[in-house]
């Protein structure tokens, strides 16, 4: 069984900073594109970031310089840095683990963890 668990969110003043974490059990970790995703209420869950299997990165605009994503394959563990958080940044925060396109399967979602930027 898949699971996807997100921790490290919370209520964090502008310009302060949070690492999220997510812990993957039950999938070949490393053969996973990780990423990470947001959502507000109302509207549609946007990426933020993703970490490729070999390691490279991609940002949403609105992130780039501001958040960092990378892995620890050994402990199967995907981890977004947020520094300089703005209150624009506040939303529910998903963890996804996207399989390797040859096992036609679908992605994997984690429960979402929340954060929140007061001004």
């Amino acid at each position: 069984q898949v699971q996807l668990v997100e921790s490290g969110g919370d209520l964090v003043q502008a310009g302060g900073s949070l690492r999220l974490s997510c812990a993957a059990s039950g999938v070949s970790f490393s053969s996973y594109t990780m990423g990470w995703y947001r959502q507000t209420p109302g509207k549609q869950r946007d990426m933020v970031a993703f970490i490729t299997t070999a390691g490279s990165t991609n940002y949403a605009d609105s992130v780039k310089g501001r958040f960092t994503i990378s892995r620890d394959n050994a402990k199967s563990t995907v981890y977004l840095q947020m520094n300089s958080l703005k209150p624009e940044d506040t939303a529910v925060y998903y963890c996804n683990a996207r399989p390797p396109v040859v096992l036609r399967r679908s992605d994997y979602w984690g429960q979402g963890t929340q954060v929140t930027v007061s001004s």
